[in-house]
């Protein structure tokens, strides 16, 4: 099995996420994701996207690579394809004239990531129901989540509600630190890359690689730590619905 320049297999998938040691965000009754941003009006799409019959469903097998350098081999993906979703839903409703150049990606537990529209558009960019053959549970992203194998976790927003168009590239803080960044953020350790292309190992936008890994691994103990203690039950989410899930 060849992985990525600094990346480790590790056994399962771990949890994480900005939460930490707190229980998954509760998934509304009536799940949407928001669209805004660059748009003649903002609107919102139901979950699961399995209503929109239009849209082909996809399944995927590929590895998550975590920035802190771990990695989780052969996870099975089923949703549908993002550029299927932005061609189909999103792109329709853009304001005239107006050229997409990032977007963004926000969760429900407050965590917000950015990609490129060339990265978000990769054939491998999934808006994830299923996870291992089961509707995703509340540790990986319910009730929906972005799944893009190719760029570092902290792009893969889980339990996904909002989807925003952008213009231009958004400031750099927009979203905000997450909670294991915050500690070391006034020594602008931990920034993300803009890109955080796994096989360029692009895990921050200024420092080399090499200087950078072992400060991400520091956390590595901590965030698994935090994270088992917030851990949300392991049945399946209980819904009228399957209802879709993240990375």
């Amino acid at each position: 099995m060849r992985l990525p320049p600094g990346q480790v297999a590790v056994e399962g998938f771990p949890r994480f996420g900005t939460h930490l040691h707190l229980p998954p965000p509760p998934v509304p009754t009536n799940p949407v994701i928001e669209i805004t941003g660059a748009v003649d009006a903002p609107f919102s799409v139901p979950l699961p996207l399995t209503k929109l019959a239009t849209l082909p469903r996809r399944e995927l097998t590929a590895d998550f690579h975590c920035v802190a350098g771990w990695s989780a081999t052969d996870l099975s993906w089923e949703g549908v394809s993002f550029e299927a979703f932005y061609r189909t839903v999103l792109e329709p409703e853009v304001k005239a004239g107006a050229s997409i150049t990032h977007v963004s990606f926000g969760g429900l537990d407050g965590y917000q990531s950015v990609a490129l529209i060339e990265d978000a558009l990769a054939d491998d960019v999934l808006i994830a129901e299923r996870l291992n053959g089961l509707p995703l549970g509340g540790d990986h992203g319910a009730p929906a989540r972005l799944v893009s194998p190719s760029q570092y976790g902290f792009v893969n927003t889980k339990h996904l509600c909002r989807i925003e168009l952008h213009t231009a590239e958004p400031p750099a803080d927009f979203g905000g630190p997450s909670l294991m960044a915050r500690a070391a953020l006034r020594t602008r350790l931990i920034w993300r890359h803009p890109r955080a292309r796994v096989w360029n190992e692009e895990r921050h936008p200024l420092l080399p690689a090499w200087l950078i890994r072992p400060v991400y691994r520091i956390f590595i103990p901590q965030i698994r730590y935090l994270s088992a203690r917030g851990s949300g039950p392991t049945r399946e989410p209980a819904h009228e619905e399957d209802r879709p899930g993240d990375s």
